[in-house]
């Protein structure tokens, strides 16, 4: 996930500047390589990012409300204004359109959420319910028995269940059940002894105990129920998977009978659990975790009663904050900025706009796409990605360390790329939720339960492969395994990853990369790990798979010295290892497209002083430009598979001998890594 060209892929793209152009008409057009944003005083083989970025770096200021800035928030800023245009004019039309369709279901759902006079006059009111369902277990048994109807509420449930393809059987949708319940970021949080995890261990704490204040208890009361909720996180915590550990597919995989399932939990009645969620004929289920079922077991059978009450009533709270009166909204907001700097909360509108995509992402992005992008440049995207493919499958025939059969193998997995553009050719079905005007918070529960059946539903169907994960103002893309497909919404077909005003080479190394990115995807360290199909199976010679994986472990140790903040902070080469092999992938086969393109032609000239190629990499870089606060990046380091921004551009190109041609830089130079240590793959 991001976040070759031929000649003809640049004719493709003409076609979809004319969406890009139409979601734009208000901004006037940018240079597509700007040496202001530049900073010339740093060498370029010193370091890229900075000689790239320096100059737009040192100018940038991240606005109050947001945690990181650059380009990919500048343009999802841009999409967003479009879909608050749809949302207002939708809120505006919804008390004459008709009824249950999908026009005044977004416009009533968004006009709720922006009633903030109702939301506030209502408190704490719509969490009630859920707190008397709480208070109402008086024993071990009902607290194993209430799993299921609290989740089916508000996704209370420690562990997360639900319907998804077999990893090893992938025509299949079966159970899959996973660890869960922290309201940290993620396991580690509570387990670190350092000096800076315990102060922010504390602040949890207090966070914890003042929303239990505005849910009307006493300070004393608030105090030790924080203290009771962070004891039993904790200890969910150590019970859990680390993340770097699941991603190894096979380690996340343990297909096992309901039966089994239940052994491993006993004191936990998930044959309930399955019933209250409306989850009908399960028999098998894949427990990505089991250890943490047992752990969660020992916590049922063991933690007092009032402890998992006092857990269980932080988290009706905590799932609901966003949809309360302004106390609980700020108090959210307030434990928030200790993992984003923020400095405000976001406009409520752009609040609004979050959660109407979120329930109705596919029917505000018809809408979204009926103003920006055209069916003739979905046509022509496909056009480019298909470009990038074949560049890439002429790269895998020319790999010397990969023997034929495995190359073979690897065709048939690239050829069978389903490839998605733009938005989704069935757009997906709302006619069964259920929205009601000035009930935002019941809504929200609705949308829940909605959602949970939908996904159920799937059970014993034949696996649905026209679905999208992301909806179409999004500016991402992403590859999936166990479909074998490659995404790319609307929302990202558009400058500085495609600008119709700049030259070839600009858009090489923009959205070229992005697609060779995607499609690399399905060849690294995880993704080479599922066939064609999208099941989990070794297709590799061992001999292949040990070259691989030696060329991979260059990659991993690369990104392992890098630091973020201080000294002390390094990247996690393991956690950030696929990204950065779809990186280097993703901008080794778009160069290689583009070199192809400019074959037999006359040599374009320089623009601004660069030749083509130098400017291909500066593409790349100032797409990367951003700016962000230590305490996202730290949280950055810890949970996200991608490397920050500089080290996405430094990392692959000090990895390419051709970027090192193209700025004339030597060996020895921090751009020009070793050959005993550079990595190379495709």
């Amino acid at each position: 996930m991001m976040q070759t060209l031929t000649r003809g892929v640049l004719a493709a793209l003409l076609v979809i500047a004319a969406a890009a152009t139409a979601a734009a008409q208000t901004t006037p057009a940018s240079r597509a390589i700007d040496r202001a944003n530049m900073d010339t005083t740093c060498l370029a083989c010193q370091d890229f990012y900075e000689y790239a970025n320096g100059g737009w770096q040192t100018r940038a200021t991240i606005p109050a409300a947001y945690a990181v800035w650059g380009s990919f928030q500048q343009l999802s800023d841009k999409n967003e204004a479009v879909v608050h245009d749809i949302l207002e004019d939708a809120a505006k039309r919804a008390p004459t359109a008709r009824a249950g369709s999908n026009l005044w279901k977004i416009g009533t759902f968004y006009g709720t959420c922006m009633d903030s006079s109702r939301i506030e006059a209502m408190g704490r009111t719509p969490l009630q319910p859920t707190l008397d369902a709480i208070a109402a277990i008086t024993t071990r048994e009902q607290l194993s028995r209430s799993f299921g109807d609290l989740d089916q509420r508000a996704g209370l449930a420690p562990f997360g269940i639900g319907a998804a393809q077999d990893p090893k059987s992938s025509a299949d949708m079966i159970a899959q059940a996973g660890q869960g319940g922290l309201g940290m970021p993620e396991r580690d949080y509570y387990l670190r002894t350092d000096e800076k995890s315990k102060a922010l261990q504390g602040r949890y704490v207090e966070h914890v105990a003042r929303t239990f204040v505005l849910l009307g208890e006493s300070d004393a009361d608030a105090q030790r129920d924080a203290a009771r909720v962070m004891a039993l996180e904790t200890r969910l915590a150590s019970g859990s998977m680390p993340r770097v550990a699941m991603r190894d597919p096979n380690a996340v995989y343990h297909k096992m009978s309901l039966t089994e399932f239940q052994a491993l939990a006993p004191h936990v009645d998930m044959t309930r659990y399955l019933q209250d969620v409306g989850a009908k004929h399960v028999t098998v289920v894949n427990v990505r975790q089991p250890d943490f079922f047992r752990t969660l077991d020992t916590l049922v059978a063991t933690v007092p009663l009032e402890d998992w009450k006092a857990y269980l009533r932080w988290r009706a709270a905590n799932t609901s904050m966003p949809a309360l009166s302004s106390a609980f909204v700020n108090q959210a907001f307030s434990w928030s900025q200790n993992l984003t700097g923020a400095k405000e909360l976001r406009p409520r509108w752009k609040r609004c706009l979050g959660a109407t995509e979120a329930v109705l992402g596919e029917a505000v992005g018809e809408l979204y796409v009926a103003r920006t992008f055209t069916p003739a440049a979905k046509a022509r995207a496909l056009a480019m990605v298909n470009n990038l493919r074949d560049a890439l499958r002429e790269r895998i025939g020319q790999l010397g360390w990969m023997s034929d059969s495995t190359k073979r193998m690897a065709l048939v997995k690239l050829d069978a790329f389903t490839r998605k553009i733009g938005y989704p050719d069935k757009w997906r079905d709302y006619s069964a939720l259920r929205v009601k005007r000035g009930a935002y918070a019941e809504n929200l529960l609705a949308a829940n339960r909605w959602g949970t059946a939908r996904q159920w539903a799937k059970l014993g169907k034949p696996v649905d492969r026209t679905e999208w994960g992301m909806i179409p103002p999004t500016v991402n893309a992403y590859y999936s395994p166990t479909l074998n497909e490659i995404v790319f919404p609307a929302g990202i077909l558009q400058p500085p990853f495609y600008d119709p005003t700049a030259d070839d080479a600009v858009n090489y190394g923009g959205m070229g990369a992005v697609i060779g990115h995607e499609m690399t995807h399905g060849f690294d360290d995880q993704g080479r790990q599922f066939d064609a199909a999208g099941n989990l199976r070794d297709w590799w010679t061992s001999q292949d798979a040990a070259a691989y994986k030696a060329r991979a472990q260059l990659v991993s140790d690369q990104f392992d010295r890098y630091t973020v903040i201080d000294s002390a902070t390094h990247v996690n080469g393991k956690l950030t290892l696929g990204e950065n092999i779809a990186d280097l992938g993703g901008l080794t086969i778009a160069y290689a497209a583009f070199q192809k393109s400019l074959a037999g032609k006359p040599r374009p000239a320089k623009i601004d002083g660069f030749t083509p190629e130098q400017r291909f990499f500066l593409s790349w870089a100032q797409v990367w430009r951003e700016a962000s606060r230590p305490e996202a990046e730290r949280v950055q380091v810890n949970t996200n598979p991608h490397a920050p921004a500089r080290w996405r551009v430094n990392g692959p190109l000090s990895n390419m001998p051709e970027f090192a041609r193209a700025f004339s830089c030597s060996p020895g130079d921090p751009m020009v890594r070793g050959d005993s240590i550079r990595a190379q793959i495709w």
